[in-house]
């Protein structure tokens, strides 16, 4: 495994945690809540998810390009 393989381990571990939570806790907002309100709160979990997926994707490249230290920049 190379240096940067393992530095990508932690962000990966943590998007997939925070995206199970998020699914599962959509799956209990639509069994749960009737109505107009599923679809508020509903959306909104997954939307989350996905940003979330984003930001992961995001900080691959950034640890990929060599940026693995964010703070040093400023």
């Amino acid at each position: 495994m190379s240096e940067h393989d393992k530095k990508k381990i932690a962000p990966i571990v943590i998007t997939i945690l925070i995206v199970l939570y998020y699914t599962l806790y959509f799956t209990l907002i639509i069994f749960a809540v009737p109505g107009v309100l599923k679809i508020i709160f509903g959306i909104i979990p997954l939307l989350f998810a996905g940003l979330m997926i984003y930001v992961c994707v995001q900080r691959m490249k950034e640890i990929d390009g060599g940026e693995e230290d964010d703070l040093s920049k400023y």
